[in-house]
C-alpha cells in the first residue's frame, strides 16, 4: 500500500525468517546488532505488513517477530499485550492531517474533508475490514480507536474548527455534543466503506451544507436557483 513507509527491514526480516524456525534472532545476525528506534521501527513496519495481508486475526506475536527478523520476547519487552503493539503500529501510520484555517467554518469543514479523504480513504478502509475481529473481540468502535489514535489531550480536527468558529463569532458559546461536532468525518467515514469507492465532492460539500450546518443552527450554501422556464 502507498501508505508503507519505504524501509526495506519488513523484506529483510521476512527473509531471515525463512532461514530459520521458532521466530528468534540467530546470534551475529544483522537482526540481532540493531537497536533502539531502528529496530522499533523495523518491528512496526513488519506488524504493518502483517496486519495488512492477514487482518487481525493473523496479527500475532509469532508472525510479527517472524517477519521483523527477530525474537518474540523483544517485542513482549516493548508491548506487553497485543493491543499495545496494535496501537503502535497504527500511531506509527496514522499520519495527522493539517486542519485548514482560511477564517470560515464553511470553507474550513470542507477543506479538511477533502484532505482526510485524499489521505484516508486508503487507511480508513483498511482498518475497517482488517480489524473487523478487533472491534468484536473488545466491544469497541473504529470512533474509539481513532480517538485512541490521537495525543492526549488533543482536540480532534473539528473540534479545532468549531472552536475557532466560536473565538470568531460564527457559532455562539454553547454546549455541544461530541457526536455532532465530529460528525462529518464519521459521514465520510461511512460513504467511503459503503461503497468502497472514493466520495464524491458533491457528497462532501453535502454533508457540510445539508446535514453538518443546519445541526450547527448555522444555514449552508442555498442550491443555486433554477433557470426560469419560460411559457408556451
Amino acid at each position: 500500500m502507498n501508505l508503507k513507509h519505504e524501509r526495506d527491514a519488513g523484506e529483510a526480516g521476512a527473509q531471515a525468517a525463512g532461514r530459520r524456525s521458532g521466530g528468534g534472532a540467530p546470534r551475529g545476525s544483522g537482526a540481532s546488532r540493531r537497536r533502539g528506534t531502528e529496530l522499533e521501527n523495523a518491528i512496526l513496519d513488519a506488524a504493518w505488513d502483517v496486519l495488512v495481508e492477514h487482518g487481525y486475526p493473523g496479527f500475532t506475536y509469532e508472525a510479527v517477530a517472524a517477519r521483523a527478523g527477530t525474537s518474540r520476547p523483544v517485542l513482549y519487552r516493548r508491548w506487553p499485550q497485543r493491543e499495545d503493539l496494535l496501537l503502535a503500529t497504527l500511531k506509527m501510520f496514522w499520519k495527522p492531517i493539517a486542519v485548514p484555517d482560511a477564517g470560515s467554518l464553511r470553507d474550513d469543514a470542507i477543506s479538511f474533508l477533502r484532505k482526510a479523504h485524499a489521505g484516508r480513504v486508503q487507511m480508513v478502509t483498511m482498518m475497517s475490514v482488517q480489524l473487523m475481529d478487533y472491534f468484536r473481540d473488545t466491544a469497541t468502535t473504529f470512533s474509539e480507536l481513532r480517538e485512541a489514535l490521537i495525543p492526549p489531550g488533543r482536540a480532534t480536527p473539528f473540534e479545532m474548527i468549531v472552536a475557532r468558529a466560536v473565538e470568531r463569532g460564527e457559532l455562539p458559546d454553547a454546549p455541544r455534543s461530541s457526536r455532532v461536532v465530529n460528525l462529518p468525518f464519521d459521514l465520510l467515514r461511512h460513504d467511503m466503506l459503503l461503497t468502497m469507492r472514493e466520495v464524491s465532492d458533491e457528497s462532501i460539500v453535502e454533508i457540510v451544507d445539508e446535514v453538518w450546518l443546519p445541526l450547527l443552527g448555522v444555514p449552508g450554501t442555498p442550491p443555486a436557483p433554477s433557470a426560469p422556464t419560460r411559457p408556451t
